[in-house]
């Protein structure tokens, strides 16, 4: 995981993990139906968690991002501060700044090989899921990025190699980090997760592992809205 990224999460669990409760907010049911299975990756990145899909479950208008990423097999997408990843402000001074709403600022990064060989195996986990899930989902992420007449442009090269900053609309705070619109991205999913509270990387975790292991015990392989439950606290 960058520095930056890695740094801006953990500052922000400093910030409020004394102050934020992990809330009960659970997503409403659905009718969808398990039909695929499709799959949606959840990456941990030490303090930070990416969501991502194979460059062939992406569907549009979420596949146009992946267009301009040649020769990729998997994008990823992680949300962080704008001031403190784009300014190099990673002093004092901006460090505390991310701890206050300010301009968002979304990571996509294409891989050419699995996310299991990019970061191990015990740092990504697959969830099953009906394809209205998955296109929920990814509308959910689309909706995040910063359009103009329709398309979504990188604002400049990432911090490593095949990865591109995109602006958002989204604020960042230390009571909205990289890890609570992740999680909102799996509720967007129609799983039940808990995104309010979530400033740890670990606390979004546990969750997707349970769904994980209940996505695998279903025979579709599917993890659909009425199969799941929460996992304990």
């Amino acid at each position: 995981m960058p520095r930056v990224l890695r740094s801006t999460c953990l500052l922000a669990v400093i910030g409020v993990a004394l102050l934020l409760g992990a809330c009960a907010d659970l997503p409403s049911r659905t009718s969808a139906q398990a039909t695929g299975p499709y799959t949606l990756l959840v990456v941990r990145r030490a303090w930070h968690v990416d969501v991502g899909w194979s460059a062939g479950e992406l569907k549009s208008p979420l596949n146009t991002v992946a267009a301009q990423f040649p020769g990729l097999r998997y994008l990823l997408f992680g949300f962080g501060d704008r001031h403190y990843l784009l300014d190099h402000d990673h002093g004092s001074g901006g460090m505390l700044a991310a701890l206050w709403p300010g301009g968002g600022l979304l990571l996509v990064t294409g891989l050419s090989n699995t996310p299991q060989q990019a970061f191990g195996a015990d740092e990504v986990l697959e969830i099953g899921v009906s394809e209205q899930q998955l296109r929920d989902a990814q509308q959910f992420v689309w909706r995040s990025l910063a359009d103009e007449d329709g398309t979504v442009k990188p604002l400049q090269v990432g911090p490593y190699d095949g990865s591109f900053f995109y602006a958002t609309p989204l604020k960042y705070s230390a009571a909205h980090t990289c890890n609570t619109w992740a999680a909102e991205v799996l509720r967007a999913a129609h799983l039940p997760v808990r995104s309010r509270g979530v400033v740890f990387a670990g606390q979004l975790w546990r969750q997707a592992q349970v769904l994980a292991r209940r996505a695998s015990a279903q025979p579709s392989g599917v993890l659909a809205p009425s199969d799941s439950a929460l996992p304990s606290r």
